[in-house]
């Protein structure tokens, strides 16, 4: 992570140099979105860094959510430094259009980021795809339900990276081949809209989950299996499960018993089982 914050802040001075010798809006636009990038991934480093501390008798089960908050606030950091930042660009780019200079140095900043940018997508779609493989998941659902919102934001900004990248090099090349600055103008605010649907789809996930949002059933499903082949148990009445953390689960159970044996010995075996389950943090039983 580190060093994709130091590629990421190399990416971003050479945008802003590039946008200097330029004078290209879409350049500047993604000047912005490199920065917004940069300044996200040091949000998740903190977040990483503050999810790991142990329970307390404040936080007794654990910070794991202090990754969801940090990473709202990338969110927002992409709206405000990448989103309205490009469309303003943009605009300031309609209204006093300027010429493209150094076309050639433009085009080699965006072909290097391009190149950067295409690794750390490849990197984050793997590990992607590894956990959703894990879960025998599709792609499209573990990117709705992951419980660490950190590869999501990551794949999610390289995906926005590249499509911007792809973006202001046909615009940077159309305004120095037709003269018109609208290309650039236009480039730079797409880029901005693309970088708020992100903010949006990320502010919208971390929401959910600082919110306690109940987990997916294909979360859930193995859980009320393992309970169900207890034989004591009649029926279950209510089972709820929600996100305190990255793979932390807190799980609530409302149980019938067939009879009223030996109670706590099943429930304490009960709660021990499912423990064993990485994603389980903690187990409360209610008896009905």
């Amino acid at each position: 992570m580190i060093v994709a914050v130091a590629a990421n802040l190399a990416i971003a001075i050479a945008k802003i140099v590039a946008g200097l010798l330029t004078g290209s809006a879409s350049m500047w636009a993604e000047a912005a979105h490199s920065v917004a990038d940069t300044g996200n991934e040091v949000l998740l480093l903190i977040g990483l860094k503050k999810s790991r501390k142990e329970p307390d008798a404040k936080h007794p089960f654990g910070y794991g959510q202090e990754r969801y908050f940090w990473t709202f606030l990338a969110a927002l950091g992409i709206f405000l430094v990448g989103g309205v930042l490009s469309i303003g660009e943009g605009i300031r780019s309609l209204l006093a259009p300027e010429p493209v200079e150094s076309l050639w140095v433009g085009v080699g900043v965006l072909l290097v980021a391009a190149v950067f940018e295409s690794y750390s997508w490849y990197t984050a779609h793997k590990q992607l795809r590894q956990e959703a493989r894990e879960r025998d998941r599709s792609m499209r659902h573990h990117l709705r339900h992951a419980s660490d919102p950190s590869a999501t934001t990551v794949f999610l900004e390289d995906t926005a990276a590249l499509i911007g990248l792809a973006v202001a090099l046909a615009a940077l090349v159309l305004h120095a081949t037709t003269g018109w600055a609208g290309w650039d103008a236009v480039g730079s605010m797409t880029i901005g809209l693309l970088l708020i649907v992100v903010a949006f789809l990320l502010a919208r996930r971390s929401k959910g989950l600082l919110l306690d949002e109940s987990a997916p059933e294909d979360v859930l499903d193995p859980i009320r299996e393992r309970v169900r082949d207890e034989e004591w148990v009649a029926t279950i009445k209510d089972l709820h499960g929600v996100w305190v953390g990255p793979s932390q689960l807190l799980v609530n159970l409302w149980l019938t018993p067939k009879d009223e044996v030996d109670l706590v010995g099943r429930v304490t075996r009960l709660r021990r089982a499912l423990l064993e389950d990485d994603n389980v943090t903690q187990v409360t039983v209610t008896l009905e």
